[in-house]
């Protein structure tokens, strides 16, 4: 099957059909008209077999969280997603395969009104490159760079699932049957915090999505903010399985250190903290304040009222209690 047919057949015939698309697949460059007073947020990721999922993920998984992970930056802003452009390499050309991709690809773009506007496809080694597209009021989007010191900390959802399903994979970790479902749904199919983002817009000083882990992710705000932070850990939300699997310590170091969670990590001030919690729990979104930020530029953990590190052994205690 030649690239143009490949197109054809599988990226071009997406049900959502945007009003602001005024030229779409098929010509040398897609043609958006964005509504007035609005920003543009744009993102894009790569992933590569075997980097950023196991080489036996399914196709359909592929396709939804190369979506996902992009809608989650945009969720991030406070973006609404629009359009995706999508850069598919592929070793050979494997139409089974490529149709269970596109259905990974569409389900979350049908989902969010979001339409494939472009792309381009070629040989080589699996990677999918995509940049999303999204439309924010110009007045109300979220950055990394305006949290202050005495903003609470929260984050969405519960973390850690995803990290363990990979644990598993790579040999590390053994799983009951009871849990592997569970775990393996957050890994290969992550639910971005769209909603949660565009109600944040209103409350939230800083946001940043949780890819690399809960504490890296936070550095990064707290970098861009010139603030540290004090996360309470057993605040962390974490799972049944993780605490099942891998008993409290473990599952919390494993929540705040292992990525892959595609929640949100914000910070919001003491005069927004009731207002966000009611606009989140209007929307049926789970959030959690794990921490506060503060003006000394570190980041300090604590576990039952007791400063302690990560040494990749597990936590070390200072034998020092934090107010």
């Amino acid at each position: 099957m030649k690239e143009f047919d490949l197109i054809s057949r599988y990226f071009s015939q997406q049900t959502a059909k945007r009003k602001d698309v005024v030229l779409g697949i098929g010509d040398d460059c897609a043609l958006l008209a964005p509504a007035e007073n609005q920003h543009i947020a744009v993102t894009t990721d790569t992933l590569v077999a075997g980097v950023h999922f196991p080489e036996n993920t399914s196709p359909r998984a592929i396709g939804h969280k190369a979506v996902a992970v992009n809608l989650s930056d945009l969720a991030a802003v406070g973006a609404e997603p629009t359009w995706i452009s999508l850069a598919l390499t592929l070793p050979n050309v494997d139409q089974e395969w490529i149709s269970e991709f596109s259905i990974g690809v569409f389900e979350l773009c049908e989902y969010y009104n979001v339409q494939l506007v472009g792309g381009d496809t070629t040989q080589g080694p699996l990677s999918i490159t995509i940049t999303a597209q999204g439309i924010v009021p110009k007045s109300k989007f979220i950055r990394r760079s305006t949290a202050k010191a005495g903003d609470w900390l929260y984050v969405t959802g519960e973390l850690g699932d995803a990290a363990l399903a990979l644990q598993n994979v790579q040999g590390k970790v053994g799983l009951a049957e009871s849990v592997k479902g569970q775990v393996f749904e957050q890994l290969d199919y992550p639910k971005p915090r769209v909603l949660a983002g565009q109600a944040l817009r209103d409350y939230a000083t800083s946001a940043i999505d949780i890819s690399d882990g809960l504490l890296a992710d936070l550095a990064h705000i707290c970098k861009a903010s010139e603030v540290g932070a004090k996360v309470i850990l057993e605040n962390v939300p974490i799972s049944a399985a993780m605490l099942e699997t891998l008993g409290r310590e473990k599952a919390i170091e494993l929540a705040v250190s292992g990525g892959d969670d595609y929640e949100l990590l914000f910070s919001v001030s003491e005069d927004n903290k009731v207002g966000m919690e009611t606009a989140l729990s209007n929307l049926g979104i789970p959030h959690t304040c794990i921490g506060q930020l503060n003006r000394q530029e570190t980041i300090t953990t604590v576990l039952d009222g007791e400063k302690v590190i990560l040494n990749g052994q597990g936590f070390e205690h200072f034998a020092e209690s934090v107010e």
